[in-house]
């Protein structure tokens, strides 16, 4: 993830910017689904059955935490669906491992919101443009309407921990600037722009993805956006997820508008580290499976039949050495890019699902050899 309006406010108000002392987990305790997403990685369905147990789950969570693991986001399908839930995040917060739920909101209620908000640290709900354009995406009429709902509900307590999540594709590119749009009408203090990697549904779906020219600029937008917001002292934040070049653009920009400035934000990018899969980000899925990240072609494990300390910390595979270092040693335009210690080359999953080559350039990188040439 990239924290584009906290490192802005922090750099130019030479506060130390919010940096992640651990590990990311992202763990789908669920492929069961109320929805029909066409990007989802999972393919998740409402007759999935759940492999992963109570007992298997909590026992693996202090596990976690003793290989640096400090935040975990639950998701799924969708992690609602477990009536153990809240008992999973409950034993999070024993372990000090911070909480985010990501939901799609349409089992969030009067009746649970407040056990909801007093439970997860963050809660994200996906909202994938105007009511048609998220409708048709979603695969159920109606779901835009119950998602908003569920969006202002949690936000009525005043708590901040609501946030909506978007992800940039040609069937809602045009509803782009709804989404800050729909923030700023509703106060909601976060938005989170996450870009198509190929996986899953959005494997399925790759003619949905952007070009080059459409991606950059939607990206011109965004940072226009996150300025706007910080001239204005509007306290929204703005995170962009699974495309790190936005950090080189949003650098060059930086640069420009505060050059005084300019050698702090590139030291914060490059300590920030870019793509940080297998390295401070890794994904268990609804079977156990352990991998570098949700969108991975690669399995790296299984906390069903191995210890996860073996798994990620005792005996690493080589895949994830090379993935942890930095810079990636990588071919194709990343070879000659004077920005790879920022970026650390994008998304492995992208170039395999394009190339077959896990260490190939990202083939959404937006970048011009010209704008990145040593």
């Amino acid at each position: 993830m990239f924290r584009l309006s906290n490192l802005l406010k922090s750099v130019l108000e030479e506060k130390p910017s919010r940096v992640l002392n651990g590990s990311i987990a992202i763990w789908n305790f669920t492929n069961r689904c109320n929805l029909s997403c066409l990007h989802c990685y999972s393919k998740a369905d409402l007759n999935a059955v759940d492999s992963l147990t109570t007992e298997k789950i909590m026992e693996t969570l202090p596990k976690l935490k003793a290989n640096g693991v400090k935040f975990l986001i639950f998701s799924g399908g969708e992690p609602l669906t477990r009536k153990d839930i809240y008992d999973i995040a409950s034993k999070c917060r024993e372990l000090g491992i911070v909480t985010y739920l990501s939901t799609n909101g349409l089992y969030v209620k009067k009746s649970n919101a407040e056990k909801i908000l007093d439970t997860f640290n963050y809660i994200g709900i996906s909202i994938d443009g105007s009511e048609e354009v998220h409708d048709k995406f979603r695969g159920l009429k109606g779901s835009f309407i119950e998602s908003m709902r569920a969006v202002d509900l949690l936000n009525s307590y005043n708590k901040t921990k609501v946030g909506i999540r978007f992800t940039i594709t040609k069937d809602t590119l045009n509803d782009l600037e709804f989404i800050f749009d729909l923030a700023e009408k509703h106060n909601i203090p976060k938005i989170y722009i996450s870009h198509l990697v190929y996986s899953g549904r959005g494997l399925d779906n790759l003619k949905m993805d952007l070009t080059k020219e459409q991606r950059k600029k939607s990206v011109e937008f965004i940072l226009d956006k996150a300025f706007e917001y910080y001239d204005t002292k509007r306290d929204i934040e703005i995170v962009t997820g699974n495309m790190e070049m936005d950090a080189i653009l949003f650098y060059n920009r930086f640069a420009k508008k505060y050059p005084k400035y300019a050698n702090e934000m590139n030291r914060r990018l490059i300590a920030w580290g870019g793509n940080s899969a297998g390295r401070k980000l890794l994904n268990i899925d609804a079977e156990g499976n352990v991998k570098p990240d949700p969108f991975f072609p690669s399995i790296i494990g299984n906390i069903f039949n191995q210890d996860f300390s073996d798994i990620w910390s005792n005996r690493p595979t080589e895949l994830l050495q090379k993935l942890r270092l930095h810079p990636r040693v990588l071919g194709g335009k990343c070879e000659d890019c004077r920005y790879l210690n920022i970026c650390n080359g994008g998304s492995r999953s992208r170039a395999y699902a394009i190339y077959g080559n896990m260490w190939a350039e990202d083939p959404s990188c937006y970048l011009t050899n010209e704008e990145i040439k040593k």
